[in-house]
């Protein structure tokens, strides 16, 4: 959240753009692979997205406390060494975070969200001092939260639970900065916010009675989704499903607190795996695959006339991707919430009926070329595309295009799409291919650590989104 992130802002704004959307800045645990779908908290955020340069500006930091520009790699995220480097400045913030009179601002930070702070640093403390366990796994007591051991374990580790809490003051404080700079030039933040939590989160840990949990504290049952035309076993992904059933008794205090964090952090919400809410696949946990789950129906109804009671206006985009039953496109639309077409879907065999082409779109949906789960649109193009797909796109286009062109005129065709929004992965502006894909759904390591060089946000790049923006409505 540092000078890059202001500086992608000012090119948003040059290149006479009005929506970023993030993936999600919550914090990813050990052995998580780096995955923000799979972490910690639902409601904090990641430190190693704290920027040094700011702590200087903000006096938790001296100039000298800053080390020479690390020598890491410019377009990959060497997530170990960043961590090191960057646990050791904020452990410096803290000790002048301590040496200083009391902040008023981080009481009311910590008064603010005590709702989910307190247990969730503490949950880190523990974590790291059983060595990165699972939960399940720690003594009886702390797994099963007895007051007194718990009090016990807040004295032992109150150094730890106190850097915590500091530095994420210091995360939120940077992100509302960096979203008043957004908002200040016209760009709204669609926050994205996975459906399901991590078992090994504090979330879980705190409120296991809002999740399907035996005795053990272990899942009984976790989420995934049937086999399909994609996976002959379907898609196991081991987050624990909610009791619905408590959740409503409940009020689904929870989920109201959840919806009320994410919009004081983001001007819309990308909802992951929206049909979820609607039905949802529960697995037995012990099957080792997807294919013996079974659909079950979820409160959906009730819940969103819960919230809309808190939230008159509810900012929300469905991710409606795969398949979609009737049930959740008549739930969609009595809501009216917008789905997503992927460009990148668009030109199979059934192209000419296919919802994800242009000619298809309604103008209440958000257009992508692609997400952060597909190849870019060149890597789609050199390595995934069938010779028959790409004379489909030659056909749309009207012309040939070399896969140098082909992320541009992708971007033209969700540009010209009736669609209201329009979100474009910077990989597609860049048109770069398959060696700066986000991540591959299925596979454990290499994933998320994709970066913007630098550099690339060049004037000449600005000027022609701006082009493209301006041509087709959008500015």
């Amino acid at each position: 959240m540092g000078p890059g992130a202001y500086r992608f802002v000012d090119f948003l704004a040059e290149a006479r753009q009005s929506l970023w959307q993030v993936l999600p800045l919550n914090p990813t645990g050990p052995g998580r692979g780096a995955s923000p779908y799979n972490a910690m908290s639902a409601f904090a955020g990641y430190p190693l997205l704290i920027s040094p340069k700011r702590l200087v500006e903000e006096g938790w930091l001296a100039p000298e406390d800053l080390p020479p520009t690390p020598d890491l790699p410019e377009d990959r995220v060497d997530y170990p060494r960043a961590l090191a480097l960057k646990r050791s400045l904020l452990e410096k913030a803290f000790e002048r975070f301590r040496q200083r009179r009391p902040d008023p601002d981080y009481r009311r930070f910590v008064e603010a969200h005590a709702a989910w702070l307190e247990d969730y640093a503490l949950f880190v403390a523990l974590t790291e001092h059983f060595g990165g366990r699972s939960w399940d796994q720690w003594p009886r007591a702390l797994r099963d939260r007895h007051p007194a051991a718990l009090e016990r374990a807040r004295r032992r580790l109150g150094r730890r639970v106190a850097m915590e809490k500091f530095w994420q003051y210091l995360f939120f404080r940077q992100w509302h900065a960096l979203r008043a700079y957004a908002r200040d030039r016209g760009i709204q933040i669609i926050g994205d916010l996975p459906i399901y939590v991590d078992y090994h989160s504090a979330d879980v840990w705190a409120h296991p009675d809002l999740f399907q949990l035996d005795d053990q504290k272990r899942p009984t049952h976790v989420a995934g989704v049937p086999p399909d035309y994609f996976s002959a076993t379907g898609q196991r992904w081991g987050h624990p499903v909610y009791r619905w059933d408590v959740l409503h008794r409940r009020g689904y205090d929870w989920w109201v607190r959840r919806v009320a964090h994410n919009l004081s952090l983001y001007d819309v919400i990308r909802i992951d795996h929206f049909r979820g809410l609607v039905a949802y696949w529960e697995i037995p946990a012990h099957e080792p695959t997807a294919v013996h789950g079974r659909w079950v129906t979820a409160p959906a109804e009730d819940l969103f006339r819960t919230l809309l009671k808190r939230f008159p206006c509810l900012p929300i985009i469905a991710e409606d991707l795969g398949v979609i039953t009737p049930d959740v496109r008549e739930f969609m639309k009595r809501w009216s919430l917008p789905g997503m077409r992927v460009l990148l879907f668009a030109f199979g065999a059934d192209m000419p009926t296919n919802p994800y082409a242009p000619h298809n779109h309604v103008r209440h949906c958000v257009v992508y070329t692609g997400t952060h789960d597909n190849n870019t649109v060149r890597g789609w193009f050199e390595q995934e595309a069938t010779d028959e797909d790409r004379h489909r796109l030659f056909r749309y286009l009207g012309r040939t295009v070399t896969a140098d062109e082909v992320a541009w005129e992708m971007i033209r065709l969700a540009m010209m799409s009736v669609a209201n929004w329009v979100i474009v992965p910077m990989q597609d502006v860049l048109g770069l291919g398959a060696e700066a894909r986000m991540n591959v759904p299925g596979t454990p390591t290499g994933n998320w650590e994709w970066r913007l060089r630098p550099h690339s946000l060049t004037p000449e790049l600005a000027r022609r989104l701006a082009d493209m923006t301006e041509t087709y409505g959008r500015a």
